[in-house]
């Protein structure tokens, strides 16, 4: 009934589905189909999901929270542990996850410690953390794993060119920590703080402890995919089947309705080239304005098959991320648990988010403008010098 529940209420899956349908029109069914579906990324994202959803079951990431909780003093330090742990979380974990797990933590803590008032604000920039923090790994979010798989790029490489990137987010929030109200007052976190309400099995932590390193060998394709998955499989089946259901089987789904889409159209010539062209040398911009209005997973999966430099569309997604309540689908998770509580004040979150949102995004945008321009200069200045020599 929950899955049902949820199937009608993804406005994404639905777009994903219609629009496949509409394409198969043009296009019609045929052995193709298969050759579209990158079974790869989507057994991996499975079992990391699945993993993951095992670790969470144990209340792994809350007993970390708790620990973490236990070091602080100040407001600004207590607002910082919960901001970065989804922050360095997300890069784990995903930023689903990350959101899911810290969020009603974070609030819950903010509440015993009488600082509501901070509600706001923390959320919103765990929200930018969490979508941030998972840039920096090819296993922090759907887009960064299949852009990943698809393209081949090396681990090294991948790590390499979003680390600018990275260590300019983690400087912009601790920028932000500056205009937390109050921020040097003395906090005490109540110990008697029960959020966790038992902790898990150390046998089954450690076991999904070893079926994320095979999930992990097989995103560096160390591990064929298949047997991972095959292993996540019997194990967790066995050990605790109803884990198995606790993945998230609409995402796979939305994944399957936009490779088909993307697939038919790379197969109208028209198409192609007109969607090719507005693509082509302009990955970034495109992927930043196109995940405002339909998200950044669901642009990764419409633009990647048009695109040229797969690592300017991959900054492009991640950035684009930030910005409106969609551009990335996890933000709606923070809003949702923000809301349910607070539903009185939606209007003041909404407008705190998206100028929050909106810096951050300018922030990037000319980060990403300047190491553009710098890569171009030096490349420039190379070659002058070599004419040079030449002569």
């Amino acid at each position: 009934m929950d899955f049902l529940k949820k199937f009608k209420n993804d406005p994404v899956l639905y777009a994903a589905w219609t629009l496949a349908f509409i394409s198969a029109f043009f296009v019609r069914p045929d052995k193709s189909y298969l050759d579209y579906i990158d079974f790869r990324s989507l057994g991996i994202l499975w079992a990391l999901m699945v993993v993951i959803q095992g670790l969470k079951e144990n209340s792994v990431f809350e007993k970390i929270g708790q620990l973490l909780m236990n070091k602080v003093d100040m407001t600004w330090q207590l607002c910082a542990a919960l901001i970065f742990m989804c922050f360095f979380g997300s890069m784990l974990i995903t930023n689903d996850v990350a959101l899911i797990t810290f969020v009603p933590f974070g609030m819950l803590v903010l509440k015993s410690c009488k600082r509501e008032d901070l509600m706001i604000p923390v959320i919103v920039f765990q929200t930018i953390a969490a979508n941030l923090g998972s840039m920096s790994t090819p296993i922090g979010n759907p887009q960064n794993l299949y852009l990943y798989g698809t393209t081949g790029m090396s681990l090294i490489d991948f790590v390499s060119y979003m680390l600018p990137y990275t260590i300019a987010a983690a400087l912009l929030l601790i920028a932000c920590l500056f205009i937390i109200p109050k921020k040097n007052e003395t906090v005490q976190v109540d110990s008697g703080l029960s959020v966790v309400t038992k902790f898990g099995s150390k046998i089954q932590i450690i076991i999904y402890g070893a079926l994320f390193v095979l999930a992990l060998l097989s995103v560096l394709r160390v591990l064929p995919w298949y047997i991972m998955a095959i292993i996540v499989l019997v194990v967790v089946g066995g050990m605790d089947f109803k884990i198995l259901f606790r993945a998230d089987y609409l995402l796979l789904l939305t994944f399957i309705g936009f490779f088909i889409f993307t697939g038919n159209m790379a197969r109208i010539p028209s198409f192609k080239e007109f969607l090719g062209g507005v693509t082509s040398g302009r990955e970034f911009t495109v992927a930043v304005i196109a995940s405002q209005f339909i998200s950044n997973v669901p642009a990764t999966l419409m633009l990647s098959g048009f695109a040229t430099n797969f690592k300017e569309l991959l900054i492009g997604v991640n950035a684009g991320g930030l910005g409106t309540l969609i551009a990335s689908m996890a933000s709606l998770i923070s809003f949702k648990f923000y809301t349910a509580s607070y539903k009185e004040k939606q209007s003041s979150y909404i407008l705190y988010f998206t100028i929050a949102n909106v810096v951050f995004l300018l922030v990037f945008v000319a980060l990403h403008l300047f190491r553009t321009m710098s890569y171009s200069i030096t490349i420039s200045t190379v070659f002058q010098a070599l004419r040079a020599w030449r002569a």
